[in-house]
């Protein structure tokens, strides 16, 4: 049994290895890549610095560079404006998180008003102003009048 497991961990480390080392496809790259003068993604934009860009990928690609490589090159020639998703780390995680504390900062403005709100209302019956017995029988009177 111990065998088994040895030749299925081996093949399976084979596997990983044969789908890490596939070439990037340009569709795929065009995609995460961002048009500097349109803000478009790469495959979306005819802007000829988008065209330029394009070319630049298949040509790497061609040339046996890996995605992250291309995308170096291309991220040192006009910036982290350039890539469609802003990087994990540094400033770039205040995209990331800043969206997230908002919506928390949200939810739990709503829970406070919610509270707010709810503890504010007497519940029905309790500080029920009467009326003065006089108008009462008035009100009664009139009422009675429209039943009938």
């Amino acid at each position: 049994m111990s065998r088994l497991a040895l030749v299925a961990a081996l093949g399976l480390l084979v596997l990983a290895g044969a789908s890490a080392a596939a070439p990037p496809k340009a569709a795929d790259l065009e995609s995460e890549l961002v048009c500097p003068v349109c803000e478009t993604t790469l495959d979306q934009s005819n802007a000829p610095i988008a065209q330029r860009m394009k070319a630049f990928i298949r040509v790497r690609i061609a040339a046996g560079d890996s995605e992250e490589e291309i995308k170096d090159a291309l991220v040192a020639q006009f910036g982290t404006e350039v890539l469609a998703k802003p990087p994990g780390g540094g400033f770039g995680l205040l995209a990331w998180l800043l969206p997230l504390a908002a919506l928390a900062v949200g939810a739990v403005a709503v829970a406070v008003l919610i509270r707010t709100w709810s503890r504010c209302r007497p519940p029905p019956g309790e500080d029920e102003e009467r009326l003065d017995p006089q108008l009462e029988r008035l009100v009664d009177d009139e009422l009675a009048r429209f039943d009938a």
